[in-house]
C-alpha cells in the first residue's frame, strides 16, 4: 500500500510521526508531498520547533492515481498554508471524490473543509476549527477519539494519536484489501 502524507511547514511533528510509524510498522510505503521542495519545518504544540521531514514529492506533481489512500496531519500553520494552495486543495478533492480513505487529525480538516469535502460528513476535529467544519456543512462530534465516516477517519489531536493511529491501519488496510482482493 501506499499513501501520501499531505504536509507542509508548521506540520505538528507527532501527528506526522505516530501515525506514519504505524503505516510503516503495518507495510504501507510513505511519502510526504508538499508545496516546495528540501524539508518542511516541524513544530511541536505550534510554538517549539521540532526538526524536519524531507519533501518526497510537490503535491503539484502528483495524481490521486498514485495512492491507496491519504494522511492529512495537523498543526495550526501546515493546513492553514496548505488551503490557501490551489493544488493542495485540488488533490484533497480529487482524493475524496476518488473514494479511497482519507485519515486527518487536528486542525488537518481545514484543507477537506477548503476542498468543499465535508459537507454531510460526520467528523471531528480540534475544538478551534469546529465552527469552520459546520460551516462547511459538516456534522461535526466533540467527544469521540476518533470518527469514522466512509472513506473518512478524523480525530481530535495528540492525545487521540493511539486510536487514531489504530483505526487508520485498519481503515487503509481494510479499503486496500477490497480494492486488491
Amino acid at each position: 500500500m501506499r499513501v501520501g502524507i499531505l504536509a507542509t511547514d508548521g506540520v505538528e511533528r507527532v501527528e506526522l510521526d505516530l501515525p506514519r510509524g504505524a503505516l510503516q510498522g503495518a507495510g504501507a510505503k510513505t511519502e510526504i508531498l508538499s508545496l516546495h521542495h528540501g524539508e518542511i519545518q516541524a513544530r511541536q504544540f505550534d510554538l517549539n520547533p521540532a526538526g524536519t521531514f524531507p519533501v518526497d514529492r510537490l503535491v503539484a506533481d502528483a495524481s490521486v492515481d498514485d495512492y491507496h489512500a491519504l494522511l492529512l496531519p495537523g498543526g495550526t500553520m501546515n493546513p492553514d498554508q496548505l488551503r490557501m494552495d490551489r493544488d493542495a486543495v485540488r488533490f484533497v478533492k480529487d482524493f475524496m471524490a476518488s473514494g479511497k480513505p482519507v485519515a486527518s487529525i487536528c486542525h488537518g480538516p481545514w484543507t477537506l473543509a477548503e476542498a468543499d469535502a465535508v459537507r454531510g460528513r460526520r467528523l471531528t476535529s480540534w475544538p478551534s476549527i469546529r465552527t469552520d467544519l459546520r460551516n462547511a456543512g459538516a456534522e461535526v462530534v466533540a467527544d469521540e477519539e476518533v470518527v469514522v465516516d466512509g472513506q473518512l477517519i478524523t480525530s481530535r489531536g495528540p492525545a487521540d494519536l493511539p486510536a487514531f493511529c489504530a483505526a487508520v491501519v485498519e481503515q487503509f488496510a481494510r479499503a486496500h484489501h477490497s480494492v486488491a482482493g
